[in-house]
């Protein structure tokens, strides 16, 4: 099977206590044209991450998507996953691209910092992210990264990228414009009353960028 390419919208998954439920969502996003999905899970026992990720696994290769984890190396090698996506915090990415391979999918955050992308990309990375773009619910915390970030880090980096951070389907346009490849979202998506039809309308936004 063909594998997708870094562009679209990238489902990070919500913290859940039921994973049934979150599979059911995930399966919804899928069902919506989306094909890049984060299992980001903080909350859970490992056990019960496990038995998600399986699943997610499972529900991306009935769809011909991507499933990357959020964090954790040795849960992305045990489900046979894409790739992982690291924080700042969260592993040298170096070592993280030699125990994934050139096969696996290897993103990073930078937050609202070039230099540090450029880094991740020399490290090994195959995609950026930036963020908060937009205020967060998930981390209201999160310093603001502007849109011109994302232009001059679509124009001078040569690797995807990810935009992160409060995006709506009604704030995400002027991103696209700018050149962001990817759109991660938690919130819009799966709080949306339609999971299917909102991860539809992300896709129709990079359908009508498209030159």
């Amino acid at each position: 099977m063909r594998r997708p390419e870094l562009r679209g919208l990238y489902a990070v998954t919500p913290e859940s206590t039921d994973g049934a439920a979150l599979l059911r969502q995930v399966e919804a996003a899928l069902a919506g044209g989306c094909r890049i999905v984060q299992l980001r899970d903080k909350e859970s026992r490992m056990s019960e991450r496990l038995a998600r990720a399986h699943a997610l696994r499972a529900a991306t290769r009935r769809h011909g998507a991507l499933l990357l984890i959020n964090d954790d190396l040795a849960l992305c090698q045990l489900v046979d996953a894409d790739g992982v996506h690291l924080g700042r915090d969260d592993g040298d990415l170096r070592i993280a691209r030699a125990i994934l391979g050139p096969g696996r999918i290897l993103g990073a955050s930078c937050y609202a910092d070039l230099d540090a992308a450029r880094t991740a990309i020399a490290a090994g990375a195959d995609y950026v992210a930036f963020g908060a773009a937009f205020a967060s619910p998930t981390k209201p915390e999160a310093a603001h990264a502007p849109l011109a970030l994302y232009a001059r880090a679509s124009t001078e980096l040569d690797a995807p990228v990810c935009a992160i951070g409060g995006i709506t389907v009604a704030n995400a346009a002027p991103l696209i414009d700018a050149g962001v490849d990817l759109l991660a979202v938690i919130t819009d998506l799966f709080s949306a009353p339609d999971i299917e039809a909102r991860a539809n309308q992300y896709q129709r936004l990079f359908a009508k960028a498209r030159p």
